[in-house]
């Protein structure tokens, strides 16, 4: 009985070690920035969407931050496009329905 390695078991063995890529400064990285969130579930979804772009080349950046923009100003209308609180009612005029009288006193000067 040997110790050696039958030659076609030596090739299979290399092949199924997968080689490290190559490093590619023009490939996609992530970039990490953080996102912290903000409560409100539809913008931080949006905010999320923007890591897509980690995994994209810069040409397709444009179409990621184009849809949060979208997003975001969509979100911004409805809040403008909500009822708020009721306003107040105005005053009530401190000589009840009537008009202060006019003043009369004229200066001597």
């Amino acid at each position: 009985m040997t110790d050696s390695v039958p030659e076609g078991r030596t090739a299979e063995a290399a092949e199924a070690v997968p080689a490290e890529p190559a490093y590619d400064p023009a490939a996609p990285a992530p970039l990490n920035v953080p996102r912290t969130p903000t409560g409100n579930a539809e913008v931080d979804e949006r905010l999320d969407r923007l890591g897509d772009a980690d995994h994209l080349a810069t040409d397709g950046h444009l179409e990621v931050y184009e849809d949060v923009h979208r997003g975001l100003r969509d979100a911004l209308t409805e809040l403008d496009a909500r009822p708020g609180p009721p306003s107040p009612p105005p005053p009530a005029p401190p000589y009840g329905n009537r008009a202060p009288a006019p003043s009369y006193h004229q200066s001597r000067s």
